[in-house]
C-alpha cells in the first residue's frame, strides 16, 4: 500500500508535535524536579522548630513554597515552550518546502510553457518528475501525457496545413495553364477573354491563399537558423507603392532572424497599409530604430477608415477582416497573421493601435541583434 502525501505530511507534522511535546514536559519535570529539593529542605528545616502556633506556620510556608514552584514552573514552561514552538515551525517549514519542491517544479514547466512566444512554443519540454507513486506524481505524468497530445496535435496541424497547400498548388497551377491556352487563339470572343481574365484572377487569389498558408506554416515555427539582418536594409527595399505615398525613415535596427521571413513581414505591413488605404492623398509611413532597451522597433502607420478599437485584436487572426470595403480586397487575409507568427517566432510581438483620423500604427518589437 502506497504512502500517499497527506498521509505523509500528516505523519511528519504529527511526529514533529509529538516529540515537541515530550521535549516540553521532559522540560518541565526537569524544572520541577530541580527545585523539589529545595521546597522539601525548607519545610523540613522550619518544622524542626516551629515557632507558636507552628502548624499554621508550616501550612503556609507550604502553600508559599507551592506557590513559588508553580510560578517558577509556568515561567520557565513558557520559556520552552516558546524555544521548542520556534524551533519546531522553523523545522516543519524546510520540511514542507521539501515536500512540496515538486509542486515548485510543475509549476515553473507550466509558467514557462505559459509564457512562451507562441501557443506552441515550449511543448516539447516535459516535467519528468521523479519519486515515489503518489499523487502529485501522478499529477506531473498526466501533464506531461496532455503537453505530448498538445505536442502532436499542433505538429500535426502543420503537416495538414502544408501538406494540403502543396497538393492544392497542382490544379491551380493547371487550371491557369489551361486558361491561358484557351486565351491564347485571336478568335476568342471578347465574352470569353473577360470570363477568362476573370477566372485567371480568381485562380492568382487562391494561388495568394496557398501561399499564405504554407508560410504561416513555416513562421509559426520557432527560427533555428539564424542570421545578421538589419531591417533597413529591407525598408529600403520594400517601402514602395504606386498608388499611395510611402515615407521612409529606415533606421539602423539589426536583428538575427531568417531573412526572407523578416521581408515577408515588412512587405506584408507595407501592402497592408497601401491596401486599406484611402482614395486620394493616402499614405503609408515606415520607420525603423533600436531602442535603449535591447530592442528593435519597426512601427508603419497609415492613413484609412477609421478602426474601432475592439475590432484591432480580431485583425491579428487568420481571414479575418474589418468592414466590408475588405472583403472586396484582393488580399487573403492572412498579412497581419503571418506578421504576428514571423514576431513571435524571432521572440518578438507586434501590436496595433487605430488613430483617431483612422488607420493603423502597428508596432513590431524584435531582439536586438547583440
Amino acid at each position: 500500500m502506497r504512502l500517499t502525501v497527506r498521509g505523509r505530511l500528516t505523519l511528519v507534522y504529527g511526529g514533529l508535535f509529538v516529540l515537541a511535546g515530550l521535549v516540553l514536559l521532559g522540560a518541565i519535570y526537569l524544572l520541577v524536579d530541580r527545585d523539589a529539593p529545595t521546597v522539601r529542605t525548607s519545610i523540613a528545616g522550619e518544622a524542626a522548630a516551629p515557632p507558636p502556633n507552628g502548624e499554621v506556620y508550616a501550612r503556609e510556608l507550604v502553600e508559599g513554597t507551592q506557590a513559588q514552584t508553580m510560578q517558577t514552573m509556568l515561567t520557565q514552561g513558557a520559556i520552552a515552550l516558546v524555544v521548542v514552538s520556534a524551533a519546531t515551525i522553523a523545522l516543519g517549514w524546510l520540511i514542507a518546502g521539501r515536500l512540496l519542491q515538486p509542486l515548485h517544479q510543475i509549476t515553473a514547466t507550466a509558467r514557462r510553457i505559459a509564457e512562451a512566444p507562441a501557443a506552441d512554443r515550449g511543448l516539447h519540454e516535459r516535467i519528468a518528475l521523479d519519486g515515489p507513486d503518489d499523487e502529485i506524481r501522478q499529477l506531473a505524468d498526466t501533464f506531461d501525457l496532455m503537453l505530448s497530445r498538445l505536442d502532436q496535435s499542433f505538429d500535426g496541424q502543420r503537416r495538414f496545413i502544408a501538406s494540403a497547400s502543396h497538393e492544392l498548388r497542382t490544379p491551380l497551377t493547371l487550371n491557369r495553364t489551361l486558361l491561358e491556352v484557351a486565351l491564347a487563339p485571336e478568335s476568342a470572343s471578347p465574352e470569353v477573354r473577360q470570363l477568362g481574365s476573370t477566372l485567371l484572377a480568381i485562380n492568382d487569389r487562391h494561388g495568394r491563399l496557398i501561399d499564405g498558408l504554407l508560410l504561416l506554416a513555416r513562421s509559426d515555427r520557432e527560427v533555428t537558423e539564424r542570421s545578421y539582418v538589419d531591417l533597413a536594409d529591407i525598408v529600403d527595399h520594400v517601402a514602395v507603392s504606386d498608388t499611395v505615398k510611402v515615407l521612409a525613415e529606415p533606421g539602423e535596427a539589426a536583428v538575427l532572424g531568417d531573412p526572407v521571413l523578416l521581408e515577408r513581414l515588412v512587405q506584408n505591413l507595407v501592402e497592408n497599409g497601401v491596401r486599406h488605404n484611402v482614395a486620394a492623398e493616402g499614405w503609408v509611413s515606415v520607420a525603423t530604430r533600436t531602442r535603449t532597451d535591447g530592442w528593435v522597433e519597426l512601427q508603419v502607420a497609415n492613413s484609412g477608415p477609421v478602426v474601432p478599437r475592439y475590432e484591432v485584436p480580431g485583425l491579428f487572426e487568420p481571414f479575418h477582416r474589418y468592414g466590408t470595403e475588405r472583403l472586396a480586397s484582393p488580399g487573403a487575409g492572412l498579412g497581419l497573421s503571418i506578421v504576428r507568427a514571423v514576431a513571435r517566432a524571432h521572440g518578438g510581438d507586434v501590436r496595433a493601435d487605430p488613430r483617431d483620423e483612422g488607420g493603423l500604427v502597428v508596432t513590431v518589437m524584435l531582439p536586438r541583434a547583440p
